[in-house]
């Protein structure tokens, strides 16, 4: 569904991202782990046509090539992204940044069934439509922004760090609304400090370091690898191999 192959991003002399490829398949949580400033809100960025790459890359999305689009078109072409932050309109109500989200000419003729969808993936924002979303707590806007992508009908989400600051039971729900929206049959390229709760719903992983990809694997590889779980897990598997409780 999603095809990256030899993306780099530079600011000035600084490479930020060096020759990245991955893939997201249709149906797929696919997350990115790493330590912040190693370059994964740059690739997302990049592949949303937000930020310019370094000629030379290939961005396919289902088959079509959409390295170097505007990012107007990329969203066209079925890919949406949710920023870090958020970036909702604050002074609009929770009705008004949906109907933003469903201006892409693709979900034109769908709007209303997907709202409705939307809706039943977050039922508290059908309680607060004409709520002016900067009135709203820190979860209840990320499910905003989560909504207002996903009016645009996309076959690939691409999410930058979506449980930043919210409490631990937001978080299961967040990520539970996650697994449900790959149920829906649309592909997650996730970014996302939260190792052990993005790991737990995610079919596959990567691992960035310094703008490269320095690993992947299933979620469940990942998961059991000692260097992974102490790096990004916060397991302590010497202590663990001595009283013989390793996961």
């Amino acid at each position: 569904m999603l095809e990256i192959s030899g993306l780099s991003v530079s600011y000035g002399k600084h490479r930020a991202v060096q020759n990245v490829s991955l893939r997201v398949a249709r149906d797929e949580i696919v997350v990115i782990l790493g330590a912040n400033g190693g370059g994964k809100t740059s690739l997302l960025r990049a592949v949303a046509g937000l930020q310019p790459a370094i000629p030379g890359a290939s961005v396919r999305l289902a088959g079509r090539e959409i390295a170097g689009v505007p990012a107007h078109r990329i969203v066209e072409a079925g890919l949406a992204l949710v920023p870090e932050g958020r970036g909702i309109f604050g002074e609009l109500t929770v009705r008004e940044n949906l109907m933003l989200g469903a201006h892409a000419r693709r979900a034109r003729g769908a709007e209303g069934a997907n709202r409705e969808r939307v809706l039943g993936l977050f039922p508290r924002l059908a309680e607060r439509l004409g709520q002016t979303a900067r009135t709203m707590s820190g979860g209840e806007q990320q499910m905003v922004a989560i909504a207002r992508a996903l009016m645009s009908a996309p076959d690939v989400l691409l999410l930058d760090e979506p449980s930043l600051g919210l409490s631990p039971l937001l978080c299961v729900s967040l990520f539970a609304s996650l697994a449900r929206i790959r149920e829906a049959g649309i592909g997650i390229l996730l970014v996302e400090q939260n190792a052990r709760r993005s790991l737990a719903i995610a079919d596959r992983g990567y691992l960035m370091e310094n703008g490269r990809i320095v690993g992947e694997g299933s979620s469940g590889s990942l998961r059991n690898d000692p260097a992974v779980q102490r790096a990004y897990l916060g397991v302590d598997t010497a202590t663990q191999l001595g009283s013989g409780t390793v996961p």
